[in-house]
């Protein structure tokens, strides 16, 4: 080929190699598409096969394909047919070779490249032929004129014989000669041309500047075009050609002769349109891919200043759980099966509908009116694809969750939703960027809203989705920086009122001055995995903060509070990083408490339990926190090594006696005293969060509850002024609210 086959790879005797290079040599010979006998072939299909299996297998680059297309012309195997054979050939040869999705994507790209290398080259060299025939073909049309005797026979010879078409008209467009190969190529009759006007052969397809290029030949204006035209055979059948017209005048100037050569190119062209289909169309589904959605978006954004454009972003809920207990071919089946619905549902509309990836479709509705036209189209496609679909003798049943957006957005007075980008074609790029990312964006929050549903872009919530994302990145640099925090709230006991434990509460108090709550920055250190890291941070604080606090006076105790997410528990070191902190700060393991959500306890499984049940061993108190917000089941707490039971504020806060009657739920007394006498029947401490007023501590006193926490008692203090909190008692029932 173009570049000599590396020495140390394998050479061209390699097994695989031989096979294609044999089966490809056999076919070309047998078709007889060249003169030349097998052992020349042999040389030339050889590095041919060698340079495709190495694309194929990714040793190589897939330009070298394109050489092997090139090489296969300059090795005189011109005709179409050629080519066929050998695409034959190499899918024949690689069928069981691109099962591996990656080696099927090179392997089309390979044959890609080599078909556009063949099909150019094939151009070039037909250029070059049309340009040495056309300057014959002038050459003796000028020479008759002088020395017709010696002319006529050559300029018979190449009119007649050429595989090229050749018409000769006069300046007014009216057909004087054509050729053999021109009337077959169009389906006439040798002879029926003559005397018909060139401009009876317009074509729809025919670009609108065409003509106006050839009536400036005829005026003299223009003395060579050259474009690629399509034609109507006289059977009504299409046919593609590379036409060259050139204009031949009198020694005085006077444009007199129209020479038209014509090439037929219907294969060539059909090749260049499957090739564009398959770059602009997903080849599962048979819809729009990305490339070409963004194409027609971009030139949707472009149609004018007043006009809109709307975005439908799709997602299936439940795709993965089908690839996953059906297979992926019943994946491909139904994600198949709902492109073709929403095509057949939208489409009729004049609506683009295209797959992203994945389980991911976009329709695009042009000319948009509103939302209001926009959530339809949304419903009708949620309706299109909650039908069943028949997958391997069974019905299966999903839906999808969207995000629609209108563009563009009305403006607001802030500058951090997404805006209207102008008119250039940059801008529009952006614009037609941002509004994809704003679709994205609605449609994972219709994700998180429940699925199976429709979600409308909304500017406030977008800019609280970036914030948190900028926070988020922050919160490395917070870390090192040392900017988290802890406050302390004391755990009171109903009993005597001495203060029986604190808990830590983490702060983060940002460069710029801001005090964020862990309801801001937990969830986010969760989402991105720096909790394990920060939780362990705040755990050694904590720690070194209560030790201090002992050390100044031994006689106290207390119990150290801290939450712990589930993420952290599910770390294969957990248990040995939690013991590592005791070990380090000399907190001891029967004075911390480890408090865990509702929800996280319930998804509790495999390493976290074994984490847990370790951790109870070591003496660690395990807690479950905001008791009442999620599951209530008290079941689970058989096989988990839990100690502690703490109710949530927004329950304990319906408890209050002195609240007024329609603020309360009838059976929230009985319900809170059954759950309290339930804890304490198995074996199991209860703690009332939120407890804002004498008549919540005094009502829960009654009830059994064994400590509080909430501003009735104090309020989450500094480390520096927990000290004094720790040698105070709470008195009750007088009304007031503690001291301090």
């Amino acid at each position: 080929m173009g570049e000599p086959v590396p020495a140390d790879a394998g050479g061209r005797h390699d097994a695989s190699v031989g096979q294609l290079t044999d089966a490809w040599v056999a076919a070309i010979h047998a078709r007889g598409f060249v003169s030349a006998g097998r052992a020349e072939l042999y040389e030339l299909l050889s590095g041919a096969a060698w340079w495709t299996t190495a694309v194929v297998d990714g040793r190589a680059e897939t330009d070298m394909a394109a050489d092997v297309g090139a090489e296969l012309v300059a090795a005189h195997l011109t005709d179409p047919a050629a080519l066929r054979c050998s695409l034959d050939v190499l899918s024949s040869h690689f069928a069981d070779r691109t099962t591996d999705p990656a080696r099927l994507r090179r392997f089309t790209a390979a044959v890609g490249a080599m078909s556009a290398g063949y099909a150019r080259t094939l151009q070039q060299r037909t250029r070059t032929e049309q340009d040495r025939i056309s300057t014959a073909a002038f050459a003796a049309r000028s020479a008759a004129e002088n020395a017709r005797w010696r002319s006529e026979a050559r300029y018979g010879a190449v009119f007649e014989n050429t595989a090229l078409g050749i018409s000769v008209a006069d300046a007014d467009g009216t057909i004087l000669e054509a050729n053999r190969a021109l009337a077959g190529m169009l389906g006439y009759p040798p002879g029926e041309l003559v005397g018909r006007s060139v401009f009876e052969f317009i074509h729809p397809e025919d670009t609108p500047e065409m003509w106006p290029q050839i009536q400036a030949m005829l005026g003299g204006r223009v003395g060579h075009v050259r474009m690629e035209k399509s034609y109507f055979r006289k059977d009504g059948e299409q046919v593609w050609t590379q036409l060259v017209v050139s204009l031949i005048r009198d020694p005085d100037g006077t444009p007199r002769h129209l020479v038209a050569m014509i090439e037929d190119v219907t294969e060539r062209h059909r090749l260049q349109s499957r090739l564009q289909h398959q770059a602009e169309h997903d080849p599962l589904t048979g819809l729009p891919n990305r490339a070409l959605f963004f194409h027609r978006l971009t030139a949707a954004l472009d149609a004018g200043p007043d006009s809109r454009v709307g975005v439908c972003y799709l997602d299936l809920d439940g795709f993965k759980a089908v690839n996953d207990t059906l297979g992926h071919d019943a994946g491909d089946q139904l994600l198949s099966a709902v492109a073709q619905r929403l095509h057949d549902e939208l489409g009729v509309d004049g609506h683009t509908v295209a797959r992203m990836g994945g389980d991911e479709f976009v329709v695009l509705v042009e000319a948009c009116t509103g939302t209001a036209q926009l959530n339809a189209v949304a419903e009708r496609a949620l309706d299109v694809v909650r039908r069943p679909v028949a997958l391997r003798g069974r019905e299966v049943v999903v839906s999808a969750s969207i995000g629609i957006v209108v563009w563009p957005v009305p403006h607001d007075d802030d500058p951090g939703g997404p805006q209207d980008t102008g008119d250039t074609g940059e801008a529009r790029q952006s614009g037609a960027a941002e509004l994809m990312q704003a679709a994205d964006t609605t449609m994972y929050w219709a994700k998180r809203d429940g699925r199976d549903r429709i979600a409308v872009f909304d500017q406030a919530r977008h800019r609280h989705d970036v914030h948190l994302f900028e926070l988020a990145g922050r919160m490395p640099g917070a870390l090192d920086r040392g900017e988290f925090d802890l406050e302390y709230q004391p755990l009171v006991s109903f009993s005597d009122g001495r203060v029986a434990g604190v808990e830590a509460l983490a702060r983060w108090r940002t460069a710029d001055g801001d005090r964020l709550g862990p309801d801001v920055f937990i969830p986010l250190a969760e989402q991105t995995g720096l909790i394990v890291p920060l939780g362990l941070h705040l755990l050694h604080r904590a720690c070194s903060d209560a030790r201090a606090w002992v050390d100044a006076d031994p006689s106290r105790e207390f119990v150290l509070s801290v939450n712990v997410a589930g993420r952290q528990l599910r770390q294969p070191d957990a248990v040995q990083r939690i013991a590592g902190v005791l070990e380090r700060t000399g907190w001891p393991a029967h004075a911390l408490q480890l408090e865990l959500t509702e929800s996280d306890l319930m998804s509790a499984s495999g390493r976290p339990v074994a984490a847990l049940q370790e951790l109870s061993r070591l003496g660690v108190r395990i807690a479950i926190d905001d008791f009442g917000t999620g599951y209530s089941n008290l079941v689970y707490l058989h096989r988990l090594p839990v100690d502690v039971l703490k109710l949530a504020g927004s329950f304990v806060s319906a408890q209050d006696p002195q609240a007024a009657d329609a603020t309360r739920e009838v059976d929230s007394p009985v319900i809170l005293s059954a759950m309290i006498d339930l804890a304490h029947s198995l074996g199991l401490r209860v703690v009332a969060e939120s407890v804002e007023t004498d008549g919540q501590a005094a009502h829960l006193r009654s009830l059994g509850c064994d400590v509080g926490q909430g501003w009735f008692m104090a309020p989450p203090l500094p480390a520096r002024e927990v000290e004094q909190m720790l040698d105070r008692r709470v008195s009750f029932g007088d009304g007031r609210r503690p001291a301090g």
